[in-house]
């Protein structure tokens, strides 16, 4: 008779087959058991045909993979620990030392940043385009172009651009196309058929997403997803992410797993208290300038209109202020401070409403136009009654402004 310790590793018991409940198993591996050698040197993970080890796929990360595909209408995805390791990926995938990438200057921080410093250091060069003008993009786009970033709406100052238009310069140009769609989050429009109806979808070529928004929807979890549908693009990226041994852990992806079914539903109920919230702003003649597509008067509500529609459900729950320029930066910060719901912290997409004062003369090279002058400050609506919100954001002012 064996040993103890080794029956308990090698018990033989395994639980019958056919057990099916509302949440798919969590599988935890590093290791992966082969049947044979033979076994071993055949199987394919590139193909989610069979598992080769943990890193390159498990059942849990190839249901959700697959789930995200279906919401975003992509035909392959990889996972990231975050979105902007996610936002990294593709860069990485894409650009060698003598490329140049376009990025628009409204864009998610991190990813300027990253293109100031990696990427300047591969020598990779970079080049920051005005989102609202195509114009602008095609006139910046050179020989050595190799991939157009795209933000809609923009981070921070919400700008919503021509999306199809800038997808139709880049196409005309060859370039390939990565959209950050963590705003949209793939419910407020497709981004693999930006124009319905035509013979040849309108499309973006990658889209990138931080899960740890809308589609984790707790604020505990950190992970971000690329999906593409061009085969080829897609083993591209798929390589270089083995090659870096990204990987996302097993309860992360239960996670993700267990909030996708409520997401659309959460999506609409974070939209109707923006778009409340950011109206009744409207009112107050602190601020300057409310920023929410939805509005009329907000930069790119055209754009949005004609992409998103108007019915709720595609605007997502952020909105930002700017308040007026003799309103000091000191007294915005104790604007936030006031806040009693409105908790002060990065991201967006959980329960509990955040706000973020910015300094936007330091994150664009020039001050856009479109924008008043004066402190900006970007709230995310969470889950709480839209009353008290509201309240809460008035009680501030009152401390603030007094």
């Amino acid at each position: 008779m064996r040993d103890q310790s080794t029956q308990l590793i090698h018990h033989a018991y395994t639980p019958p087959e056919g057990f099916s409940a509302p949440q798919p198993g969590v599988f935890k591996a590093s290791t992966v058991f082969f049947p044979s050698a033979a076994a071993m040197r055949s199987r394919e993970w590139k193909d989610k045909s069979a598992y080769t080890y943990g890193l390159h796929g498990t059942p849990t990360t190839y249901t959700l993979e697959e789930r995200l595909c279906a919401l975003e209408g992509g035909l392959q995805c990889v996972l990231a620990p975050s979105g902007l390791s996610a936002v990294t990926l593709v860069a990485m995938a894409l650009l060698a030392a003598g490329d140049e990438v376009l990025i628009p200057d409204n864009a998610y921080a991190p990813n300027k940043a990253f293109a100031q410093g990696e990427l300047k250091a591969w020598g990779i060069s970079h080049c920051f385009y005005d989102p609202m003008r195509a114009s602008d993009l095609a006139d910046k786009i050179g020989a050595q172009t190799r991939l157009v970033w795209l933000e809609a709406a923009g981070s921070v100052t919400l700008e919503f651009p021509d999306l199809c238009e800038l997808v139709r310069t880049c196409r005309s140009a060859g370039v390939p196309t990565a959209l950050d769609n963590t705003w949209g989050a793939g419910l407020a429009f497709a981004p693999f058929d930006l124009a319905p109806g035509l013979a040849e979808p309108l499309a973006v070529d990658i889209s990138v997403h931080a899960l740890t928004k809308y589609p984790s929807g707790g604020g505990d979890v950190l992970m971000g997803s690329v999906i593409t549908r061009d085969p080829a693009l897609h083993l591209k990226i798929k390589l270089t992410h083995m090659r870096l041994g990204l990987g996302v852990g097993a309860n992360d992806a239960e996670a993700v797993l267990r909030a996708l079914p409520s997401m659309a539903l959460r999506y609409q109920a974070h939209d109707r208290r923006a778009r409340t919230l950011a109206q009744w702003c409207l009112s107050q003649d602190v601020f300057a300038q409310v920023l929410h597509p939805a509005l009329s008067a907000s930069p790119g509500h055209a754009h949005w209109a004609a992409l998103c529609g108007s019915d709720l459900g595609g605007a997502a729950g952020l909105f930002s202020v700017i308040f007026r320029p003799d309103v000091d930066p000191q007294r915005v910060d104790a604007f936030c401070d006031a806040l009693k719901l409105f908790k002060i912290g990065y991201s967006w997409g959980g329960p509990i409403s955040l706000v973020v004062p910015y300094d936007l003369a330091s994150m664009r090279g020039t001050w856009p136009e479109h924008l008043a002058r004066g402190t900006l400050v970007r709230f995310s609506a969470g889950l709480e009654a839209v009353s008290d919100l509201q309240a809460d954001i008035a009680q501030a002012l009152r401390h603030a402004m007094a």
